[in-house]
């Protein structure tokens, strides 16, 4: 689309970007091109991710500029910016992030740490809620038979002049047992990092470094726990807030936390009448406005389970049951809980790779209706930084939306012609949610709880009997996950099931904006759900 006239502020910007590039030469040598341009009369633009800038763009067309700090392949739960993408944050007059904890932590400090004075930093999954997107809350739906056992940070932090870039530090600081307690979380290439291990101690001169997790504000990560011998183990977290990287840390809390490991739950001394919490998902949490530690359980945890709650952890006791154990697996990366087939009590990991996330569910584009939302927010956003370009705002924004409103019905065509008992997906990331509400299909789980190892016997056969089960046509990879998932590959081989691919939280050389990307995974569903399954072939 032509650009029909110049912002009215193009020769103050001009100005703040040479000074802008001046400060980056201090972190980057030189001043080399970056996506966004000091020399560029456009309304400069940058988003976390792909799937935003392509937003961006069909709503700004020519007048604006704009570049994404993850490129397109990479996943945005866990990639870190190079200090040449930093750089092109100083040029921007807007950014637009996804956030509710979608993109990795270092991505949104490099937003909040490097935009002008001034310049919109706008949420979009947030803001869009008051142009009628709709969202839903995370759940990983994945059926485990044992408490699915995380951490959490609640609360804003205000009185302490949080943000979301500030950092919690949750550190633990002793532990009694009759063996070793390792808390651990799974990396998105597959390698574990350890965020507490009893068998060394825990180190107060160094101040818990060895034994601390970092978390921002609002978040919630779920973890591995793995515990040596049966028994009562008893774990005390310290809790401080670091407001910005230059000011003290402040104390925010103390708890110790009980497990039973395998033993009766309910038969822990002194602890008669505790609330026994032995299935769903509950969390460790760190209440910034309370000050306080507690055991936050979402319905279904437990007995006692059916409203999301905070739980004294002097009155609650945590279920490590005897089905929990399993065998530390072989290879090098694992030895941290003993050699290759000592058996141990493990409460695993309920998701792929690490994840932090918020109370909500951030992938909200896979329902269109929420990207159409974004894309209302995106042209006002666009119309107060630029009101020249309002009316080319404007109907650019009005022509995409027609063409999302008729992708929209497109989807639910296509999807709908899947019979109702096919409606089943296993992926390999909880990013679907949306997908399938909007659509009409059921999530019924992820590929395994813990990506960092080979299933063991028993989990591949519980993992075949699933697709037995559902009658299971099909399974589907994310293209950029695929190479992680080779356990799945080979099941979905020996049972004669398709693997098929579906496209989560990025672009790649095969689908380049949004609306391909929709219309992909629609086909892809489409037509590897309607397949014959193994079974019925069977049957015929």
């Amino acid at each position: 689309m032509p650009l029909t006239s110049l912002p009215a502020h193009s020769s103050r910007k001009r100005a703040a970007r040479t000074a802008a590039c001046l400060l980056a030469a201090g972190l980057v040598a030189g001043c080399a091109t970056p996506g966004l341009s000091a020399h560029d009369d456009r309304v400069q633009v940058v988003t976390t991710t792909g799937i935003l800038a392509d937003l961006a763009a069909h709503v700004g067309g020519d007048r604006i500029r704009v570049t994404s700090l993850v490129p397109d392949g990479a996943d945005p739960h866990s990639y870190e910016p190079s200090l040449r993408r930093i750089r092109d944050v100083a040029y921007a007059d807007v950014a637009f992030s996804n956030y509710m904890m979608l993109e990795q932590h270092a991505i949104v400090k490099a937003l909040d740490a490097n935009l002008r004075p001034g310049v919109p930093n706008v949420s979009l999954a947030e803001g869009a809620v008051a142009y009628a997107a709709e969202i839903i809350s995370l759940v990983e739906n994945v059926s485990l038979d044992t408490i699915w056992l995380g951490l959490r940070v609640a609360g804003s932090g205000e009185q302490h002049a949080a943000t979301r870039a500030s950092d919690v530090l949750l550190s633990a600081t002793g532990m009694e047992g009759p063996g070793d307690l390792v808390g651990y979380l799974t990396g998105s290439f597959g390698e574990p990092e350890v965020f507490l291990d009893s068998s060394d101690g825990f180190d107060a001169a160094s101040g818990y470094r060895d034994d601390t997790a970092v978390l921002p504000p609002d978040a919630h990560s779920h973890m591995s726990w793995a515990f040596t011998e049966p028994g009562v183990y008893r774990l005390t977290l310290s809790a401080r807030l670091a407001p910005d990287p230059t000011s003290r840390p402040v104390d925010v809390g103390e708890a110790t936390y009980t497990f039973a490991v395998g033993i009766d739950p309910h038969g822990v001394r002194g602890m008669a009448d505790a609330t026994v919490l032995d299935g769903g998902h509950a969390d460790l949490s760190v209440d910034l406005d309370r000050s306080a530690l507690t055991v936050h359980a979402d319905p279904g945890s437990g007995s006692h389970g059916t409203h999301a709650h905070d739980l004294d952890p002097a009155e609650t006791v945590i279920a490590v049951p005897n089905k929990a154990l399993q065998e530390v697996p072989a290879g090098p990366g694992f030895r941290f809980l003993g050699r290759p087939g000592t058996q141990l009590y493990q409460l695993p990991q309920a998701v792929l790779g690490k994840h932090v996330h918020g109370e909500i569910d951030p992938h909200l584009w896979h329902d269109v209706r929420n990207a159409m939302a974004y894309v209302e927010l995106i042209r006002d956003t666009l119309t107060e930084v630029d009101p020249a370009g309002a009316r080319t705002y404007r109907d650019n924004a009005e022509a995409y939306l027609t063409e999302l409103d008729g992708l929209d019905h497109e989807m639910t065509e296509i999807l709908a012609d899947i019979p109702l008992g096919s409606r089943h997906l296993i992926t390999t990331h909880d990013a679907f949610a949306y997908l399938a509400r909007a659509y009409g299909l059921e999530i019924a789980g992820f590929v395994t709880p813990n990506p960092a190892t080979e299933p063991s016997l028993a989990d591949r056969r519980r993992l075949a009997q699933t697709i037995r089960n559902l009658d299971v046509p099909a399974v589907f990879l994310e293209p950029n996950l695929a190479a992680r998932s080779s356990t799945l590959t080979e099941i979905a081989g020996e049972l004669g099931v398709e693997v098929c691919a579906l496209y989560g939280d990025t672009f790649d050389d095969d689908v380049r904006d949004y609306v391909e990307l929709m219309r992909f995974n629609a086909r892809s569903l489409h037509d590897c759900l309607t397949l014959t399954s193994p079974s019925a072939e069977e049957g015929q």
